[in-house]
């Protein structure tokens, strides 16, 4: 298999350090989050280039209410103005962004960009960016589960896929979370069965292409089983690389 086979469709990314960066330069931890935006910048352009068809990142967690209220306001002003000043940009790079989470209480003014930025982005066909918003895994599997029970239907393995929050996009291939802890955090819990996990100890405004390209380099060196043995997966690997052969 060539590394460009390889790539993985569907990287999710937990982007945590911003706080801590912020703190250790003496700085409020707002700015953290700042300078986050622009390491998500990098992350979406290298993505582009390097064949990414999926990027879904854990921008503000269902749990992030609990943190001081000058910090959720400074994120929410600054989910604000990322969606004034980034999305004419990410829409000239062929983005095409969706805002995953509950929305029920998010204000007005934040809500209202949320659907312009979508709106804006719906054409684009080279990324599909997933900016998971007020998100949290157990949310997602209880409202896939609510929605199935409002319509009768059983609530079954096969059926709650469909009515998940990320259905529009396959499962996540490789799961990246930065800032050195190593924990799901709630993010992509049902998505993530099979994702190859990736832990870094950079914080989220240091984390750049080369950070990037280690972590999909980790991923081209594993062996993804899905349940099989080695021996079925290089099986059904030859038979596809045979395959690939004749029809070419």
């Amino acid at each position: 298999m060539s590394k460009a086979a390889s790539i993985p469709h569907h990287i999710a990314i937990v982007m945590d350090g911003n706080g801590r960066w912020a703190t250790r330069r003496f700085m409020p931890r707002v700015a953290g989050h700042k300078r986050g935006v622009d390491s998500l910048r990098r992350c979406v352009k290298a993505c582009v280039a390097r064949g990414v068809g999926v990027l879904t990142v854990f921008a503000f967690s269902s749990e992030n209410w609990n943190r001081p209220a000058d910090e959720v306001s400074g994120l929410m002003e600054l989910m604000f103005g990322a969606l004034a000043s980034e999305v004419p940009s990410l829409s000239s790079e062929g983005v095409q962004l969706h805002f995953v989470g509950e929305r029920a209480n998010l204000s007005e003014k934040i809500t209202a960009g949320l659907r312009q930025a979508e709106a804006q982005t719906a054409q684009n066909t080279r990324l599909v960016l997933n900016v998971c918003f007020n998100y949290g895994g157990r949310w997602d599997i209880a409202q896939a589960a609510r929605r199935l029970a409002e319509r009768g239907e059983p609530i079954t393995e096969a059926a709650i896929g469909p009515v998940l929050a990320l259905a529009h996009v396959p499962d996540p291939d490789l799961f990246i979370r930065t800032g050195g802890e190593q924990r799901l955090s709630n993010f992509l819990l049902w998505q993530s069965a099979y994702a190859e996990l990736f832990f870094s100890e950079q914080l989220w405004p240091d984390f750049d292409e080369a950070a990037l390209d280690e972590a999909i380099a980790v991923y081209q060196r594993r062996e993804r089983r899905f349940g099989k043995t080695s021996d079925q997966v290089k099986v059904q690997a030859q038979a596809v690389g045979t395959h690939g052969r004749r029809t070419a």
